[in-house]
C-alpha cells in the first residue's frame, strides 16, 4: 500500500448512497461538495433484485465514474445489502445524503436513526441546491420517455446514454 494511509493517516471517508438509475445534476451536485469535505468519497449504486432498472448495475457504475472524474477522490462501486455493511467493510464512518424536501427528512432520519444504532455510522444531511430541489431519477425517466427535454436536469454524457438507451425501446 502507497500513500497517507501507509504513512499512518487516516483519510476521511464518506459513502454517497443510491440507485442512481440514472444520476441526475442532483446527485452530483452532493457527490461535489462531499468531495470538497471528504478525502475519499464512495459512491455506492444500490443493487436492487426486486427492481429492474433502465441501466444495469455496470453501465450506472462507469456512468458515474465518466461524470465524477474531475473530483479526482471518488471511488465507485456496487453494494446490495446493508449499507452499515458496506461502510464497516471501508472504514467509513459517514453518509452523505441530500435532503431535498421535509417529506425526504422524515424518512431519511429514520434511516440515519437505524444505521447509527447498528452500527455508529453518521449521517450527514445536506440540502439540495434549490435548482434541483423537485428532481428524481424516476422523474427525468418518466419526462424523456414522453419526449420532454431533461437535458438541463443531467451531465452531457447521461442525458446522451438516456437518449440512446429510450431509442431502443
Amino acid at each position: 500500500m502507497t500513500g497517507p494511509e501507509s504513512e499512518g493517516i487516516k483519510l476521511r471517508r464518506a459513502v454517497c448512497p443510491g440507485s442512481f438509475d440514472p444520476i441526475t445534476n442532483g446527485h452530483l451536485d452532493i457527490i461535489a461538495r462531499a468531495s470538497k469535505l471528504y478525502d475519499v468519497v464512495h459512491v455506492a449504486v444500490m443493487i436492487n433484485q426486486s427492481k429492474k432498472g433502465l441501466f444495469t448495475i455496470e453501465e450506472r457504475i462507469a456512468l458515474i465514474r465518466e461524470v465524477t472524474a474531475e473530483f479526482g477522490n471518488v471511488e465507485v462501486e456496487a453494494f446490495h445489502g446493508l449499507l452499515v455493511d458496506f461502510c464497516k467493510q471501508r472504514d467509513i464512518p459517514a453518509i452523505v445524503k441530500g435532503l431535498r424536501a421535509v417529506s425526504d427528512f422524515d424518512y431519511e432520519l429514520q434511516m440515519a436513526q437505524m444505521n447509527n444504532g447498528l452500527s455508529g455510522v453518521e449521517t450527514l444531511f445536506v440540502p439540495t441546491n434549490p435548482t434541483y430541489s423537485f428532481l428524481s431519477s424516476s422523474l427525468v425517466k418518466e419526462v424523456a420517455t414522453w419526449g420532454g427535454d431533461v437535458s438541463h436536469l443531467l451531465p452531457a454524457a447521461v442525458h446522451s446514454a438516456l437518449m440512446a438507451r429510450l431509442g431502443e425501446r
